[in-house]
């Protein structure tokens, strides 16, 4: 994720609600967007999206689909049901048609996988006219696969072995994989 950047020429309302229970990944989207002028409430958790969407609703939201206590389509429409004009992109490391379908659905305005680059982000959120171009920088088929594996081995509690068993492969090659860097 690009964390640099200038403010941007945003609408008078710039509050920006951030879901993602990766608290790494949370912490840095969040940061790029308040250096891009929003004033970002990030959140864990589904509960405390929800305090919000029906509390003060944000003029724009960045939801992750697939969160340990439930989905962002739920915060989508709260979000909906308390501001209609909402603009909300949906985030997922998990990315198919159908829950791209039904995030569309739900009310999202765009939908882009994980890890997402701010600008990538910025310009899902402020996109007015038809479907976005295509990203300018798209990752190599060998970041996806090593974002992939660390998405699973976080979910698994940082367990080498139960990590191998969910990707199907050798503990040992997992082990080799997490001791290099993230290929670009």
């Amino acid at each position: 994720m690009t964390d640099t950047g200038a403010p941007l020429d945003l609408p008078e309302d710039r509050t920006l609600l951030v879901l993602d229970d990766d608290a790494p990944f949370r912490t840095r989207l969040g940061r790029a967007m308040t250096q891009r002028g929003f004033i970002v409430s990030a959140v864990g958790t589904v509960d405390e999206a929800l305090e919000i969407a029906r509390g003060n609703p944000p003029a724009f939201a960045v939801l992750d689909l697939r969160l340990d206590d439930g989905s962002g389509l739920d915060v989508v429409k709260a979000l909906h049901e308390s501001r209609a004009d909402c603009r909300v992109v949906m985030l997922t490391g998990y990315g198919n048609i159908a829950t791209a379908v039904a995030a569309v659905k739900s009310g999202a305005v765009d939908y882009l996988s994980k890890p997402a680059d701010a600008e990538d982000v910025i310009k899902a959120l402020l996109n007015r006219g038809d479907a976005p171009p295509p990203p300018d920088n798209p990752m190599s088929a060998d970041r996806v696969r090593w974002e992939h594996i660390q998405r699973v081995y976080e979910s698994c509690g940082h367990n080498v072995s139960e990590t191998a068993r969910r990707l199907n492969m050798h503990r040992r090659t997992l082990q080799r994989i997490l001791a290099k860097r993230a290929p670009r």
